[in-house]
């Protein structure tokens, strides 16, 4: 039989159509997952917290008590009636910082405490000398450990918040001031206009050497990453070993004699192996991240325990996939863990910014999970409500479900026979030649 010819092979129709195919599968699932994912952040922007915090004492303003910091509150819920992209939290000083603390808001706006009495100073008569008064002030507070863009979202909205606040309150100084007999002269009309200072500040700060509060999701990407190619890479070591696969070194190729057994043994020797590697893994990963490129860290036992665990239950689960799907479970895996992971991650464009496809993938994809749990070790002292609990609970899910599917797909195989490779006897059976009976002799012919 002649050897097939490169333009021989290019020619078949088969080789075209089902490479096309998965080319155009793939690159469509991933322009569509990761571009309509993040391409209109401030247009899918629902319901992103801040605290709103009224420290204001009030102040004696023409011989009545009034807060001015409770109108600045009842303005912005008043205007947020109408837009429900920012949910406004009216909370408590010790309240916002508790939130902030725990990623739970990703920014706040604070109203101090001599707010009222700062705009009463502005319009009351100053003693000679004339000094100057106090501007009033608002303080921005940022958190960049829940997500640098979403951090940047809550600034961007509790500033607007605070200078149209400023806005309204300088309309009613001007009318007071019109009011008075003695005209004002230009430079404070200009001040009474817009007389509140806004100020911005870090709300909780990061270390210099956590990415602007994005070392978490890289870490949890390393994790993942780790996980699908150590179950790659047990996998075809297992198929190897078992004779299943054969090895190239470069022009030389070997192969072992093949060694029968179960596809739920080959599994189960798969998902040991897996073990064993992600306590490897996850120890050079930290070792890398923290001891060679000195990335802030703290609970560090902590730390490797999680990443191990992320590598294993990430890699049984691709091994899973594998065991079911054969050679297309490894495209799965990659849609599942990397395609549909990231943009629902929320680390880079938070989840209330994301379309409602993506924000209800966030509930259960895993790099979602295992990146709120690594922001709570790396940036909120391991507090287990800032979403480690969440991360170790969505894990051990993770891993019951990948074992029983694993398993219950590769044990229906076996029992229906479906073997990798048929057995020694079936190859002697379908080898052996067939023995037909001998036709009779013809009869002698006849005078």
């Amino acid at each position: 039989m002649p050897h097939p010819t490169p333009p021989s092979v290019l020619r078949r129709p088969q080789l075209w159509i089902g490479t096309g195919l998965i080319a155009a599968v793939v690159s469509m699932v991933f322009a569509l997952l990761y571009v309509g994912g993040n391409v209109n952040p401030k247009g899918n922007l629902r319901d992103l917290p801040v605290a709103l915090v009224n420290s204001d004492s009030g102040a004696e303003i023409n011989g009545r008590h009034v807060n001015l910091g409770e109108q600045v509150v009842s303005g912005i819920q008043k205007a947020a009636k109408g837009e429900k992209s920012i949910d406004w939290q009216v909370v408590s000083r010790e309240e916002a910082d508790k939130r902030l603390g725990r990623g739970k808001v990703f920014g706040a706006l604070v109203i101090p405490a001599d707010y009222s009495a700062t705009v009463a100073a502005l319009t009351a008569p100053q003693p000679a000398p004339q000094g100057k008064a106090a501007p009033p002030t608002m303080t921005v507070l940022t958190n960049q450990a829940a997500g640098s863009i979403g951090s940047s979202m809550s600034s961007q909205a509790a500033q607007k918040a605070a200078h149209a606040a400023s806005a309204q309150l300088g309309q009613e100084l001007l009318k007071q001031a019109g009011a008075q007999k003695t005209p004002l002269p230009t430079a404070a009309q200009l001040k009474l206009a817009d007389p509140v200072t806004v100020t911005v500040a870090d709300g909780h700060p990061v270390g210099q050497r956590s990415a602007m509060g994005l070392s978490a999701f890289y870490y949890a990407l390393v994790l993942v990453v780790c996980g699908m190619l150590g179950a790659n890479v047990v996998n075809s070591q297992v198929d190897t070993a078992l004779g299943y696969l054969h090895t190239d070194y470069g022009p030389v190729r070997k192969r072992k004699p093949v060694q029968h057994t179960s596809r739920v043994r080959t599994l189960a020797i798969g998902i040991a192996l897996m073990l064993g590697l992600s306590l490897v893994m996850g120890t050079l990963v930290e070792v890398a991240t923290v001891g060679i490129l000195d990335m802030d860290a703290s609970h560090l036992g902590l730390l490797w325990l999680y990443s191990v665990a992320t590598i294993a239950v990430v890699g049984i689960g691709s091994l899973a996939l594998f065991a079911a799907f054969g050679t297309p479970g490894m495209l799965l895996a990659t849609i599942v863990f990397v395609a549909m992971a990231v943009p629902s991650s929320g680390a880079t464009v938070p989840v209330q910014a994301l379309p409602g496809f993506f924000r209800a993938l966030a509930k259960f994809e895993p790099l979602r999970q295992i990146t709120e749990g690594l922001r709570s070790l790396l940036y909120y002292g391991a507090q287990a409500d800032a979403g480690l609990t969440r991360a170790w609970a969505s894990m051990g899910v993770a891993l019951v479900a990948a074992l029983l599917f694993g398993f219950a797909v590769t044990r229906l195989y076996d029992r229906k026979g479906l073997h990798r490779i048929p057995r020694p006897d079936a190859e002697s059976d379908a080898a052996a030649p067939t023995e037909t009976p001998e036709a009779p002799a013809p009869a002698p012919a006849t005078a």
